[in-house]
Order: structure tokens, then C-alpha cells, then sequence
């Protein structure tokens, strides 16, 4: 609110970060140098600035999440503050009764801010000491659904009731960052070709005791708990970061979100990943959510 209390001071932002850093001279595409910019005032207040050699117009929001939408831009730089101070996430109900807009527009900034700002912006593949592991995402099925298909072939864990849970893959790097992904099932191929992807092979790699984690030790140095044995942590081997993300990822969509569709599961996921990323910067989180922001 010190910051920016109105849109102008929003817009100013905006456009001193994307094109000139003075606020006053800005690269002129027609005329290919730098030039003098203007914002004029007239009936009508255009979010513009105007080269005052060739009259070609710059505008601050274009390309960006902002573009063409009639949702303040104040409005929008207070959802992403939202957004960044959070912990473990924050409903579109909820930034609906903060900004005072409808809940078409709360979710529809939520969901670019999720899906276009939020993504895993991760340089470089983990290394080090690397723990990976899966886990499902998805309700278990109610005593009611489980009383309507007691009688089905299989049991209760089978049949037209049953809840499907969708399966996240997560690798994190001790004391760094965080990978995790809606992948199509838990099959070896399918985690092995992920921790191939992100993780070089001079690193050291920690799983549990799961079969698809077989033949990881032809490329790493693999290391594994064994959970079933109620064996968690021994000495240096165990899954207990990753373990640690994944439980504020679940409690958080539990108490914040309830339910997560397929379609957008991945989008909740870069959020939570992001947050995860950036957590050691906490007073630079919403700035560097703005910065990515000026990228068309």
C-alpha cells in the first residue's frame, strides 16, 4: 500500500522496468534509438506513453498479464502480494472478499498468476544430495461412497465410485530447490526418466525402499530408507525434505483448496514449488513475482 496505492503508481512501476529506467527516454522501435517519452493527459486516460519524435506508443501492459484487463492494476499487484506472503496458499474466495471483485475475476487472476508467473523458474539441473520420491493426490473415498460400493467386484477400492488419485513426482536438493510434477503414473520408467532428467549423474540420489527406483544405482549413488521396515532417518539416508514439502503441498490443499482438478493440478504445484524456491528471500518474494511479471 506504501508502494503502490493507486494505479498510476502501479502503471509508473511498470513501465520505468520495462522500457526506461529514468522514466523519461525509452528505445523507439520506428525509430530505432533511444527517444524522449511522454504520457499525455487528455478526456480520456490511455495507459500509454507516446515518442514525442515519431509519435509511436509504448504500452506498459502489453504482452503481460495485465493486458487488456479492466481489473485495477492495483487490484492485481495486491493479489500477487497476496499471493507471496501466504504460506500455504489462499482461496479465490478468499482474494474475492479481500479485493472486492467477483469470483470469476478472483479466479481468473489466481489462475494467470498461478499458471504464467508461478512457473518453476529453476536454472540449472539438482545435484548434490538429491531425495525423490512420489506420492498420490486425491481424497479418500467417503463412508457414503464406500457404503454405495461395497458391493461392487473388488471390494470398496474398486469400481464407478472410487475416487482416482492422481500421482505427483517430487526431487529436491538439500538445501535448495524443489522439482515436482503431475506425472501419468507411478511406473519405474516414468520416475527413473524424471530423476534422468533433472539430476546429473555425478549426484548422490535418496529414495525409499519402492521398486520402481530399481537399477538407479547403473548411474547414481543410491541410497534408500526402507519405510516398511518403520525406518525413517539413518544417519545421512533419508527422504524427510522432500517428505516435509509434499505435507505442506497436502495440507494446504486440503484446508485452502479442498479439491484439485487434473486439468489444473500442475498449476498448484508450480505454486507451492515456487513459494518452496524462494523461501529464503521472503522480502524479495512479491518483487520478484512483479519482475517476472514486466516478461511479455
Amino acid at each position: 500500500m506504501r508502494e503502490f496505492p493507486d494505479d498510476d503508481a502501479c502503471l509508473e512501476w511498470l513501465w520505468r522496468n520495462r522500457y526506461s529506467p529514468d522514466g523519461e527516454f525509452a528505445y523507439c522501435p520506428r525509430c530505432e534509438t533511444a527517444r524522449r517519452f511522454r504520457r499525455y493527459t487528455g478526456t480520456r486516460q490511455r495507459q500509454v506513453w507516446t515518442c514525442t519524435s515519431c509519435t509511436q506508443q509504448l504500452s506498459p501492459t502489453a504482452g503481460t498479464i495485465f493486458h487488456k484487463s479492466s481489473t485495477s492494476l492495483h487490484l492485481w499487484f495486491y493479489a500477487m502480494w497476496i499471493m507471496t506472503s501466504t504460506r500455504c496458499g489462499v482461496s479465490a474466495k478468499q482474494l474475492e472478499r479481500e479485493l472486492g471483485v467477483t469470483y470469476k475475476t478472483a479466479w481468473r487472476m489466481f489462475n494467470l498468476i498461478r499458471n504464467r508467473l508461478m512457473t518453476q523458474d529453476y536454472q540449472g539441473p539438482l545435484s548434490g544430495s538429491v531425495e525423490a520420491d512420489e506420492t498420490w493426490i486425491g481424497g479418500r473415498m467417503r463412508n457414503s461412497e464406500r457404503r454405495a460400493n461395497k458391493d461392487q467386484p473388488g471390494g470398496p477400492s474398486q469400481g464407478p465410485y472410487v475416487k482416482k488419485r492422481q500421482t505427483v513426482f517430487g526431487m529436491v536438493q538439500r538445501g535448495g530447490k524443489v522439482r515436482v510434477m503431475h506425472v501419468g503414473s507411478r511406473y519405474g520408467y516414468t520416475l527413473r526418466s524424471s530423476i534422468r532428467e533433472h539430476v546429473p549423474p555425478s549426484s548422490m540420489v535418496y529414495t525409499d525402499e519402492f521398486g520402481g527406483y530399481e537399477g538407479l544405482n547403473r548411474k547414481y549413488t543410491h541410497r534408500r530408507i526402507n519405510h516398511s521396515e518403520k525406518v525413517y532417518v539413518s544417519g545421512e539416508i533419508h527422504t524427510q525434505t522432500i517428505e516435509g514439502f509434499f505435507s505442506l503441498l497436502k495440507n494446504g490443499i486440503r484446508g485452502v483448496y479442498h479439491s484439485v482438478s487434473t486439468k489444473w493440478l500442475q498449476g498448484y504445484l508450480n505454486e507451492y514449488a515456487w513459494r518452496y524456491n524462494h523461501r529464503d528471500e521472503p522480502g524479495a518474494m512479491f518483487k520478484k513475482l512483479l519482475l517476472r511479471a514486466t516478461v511479455s
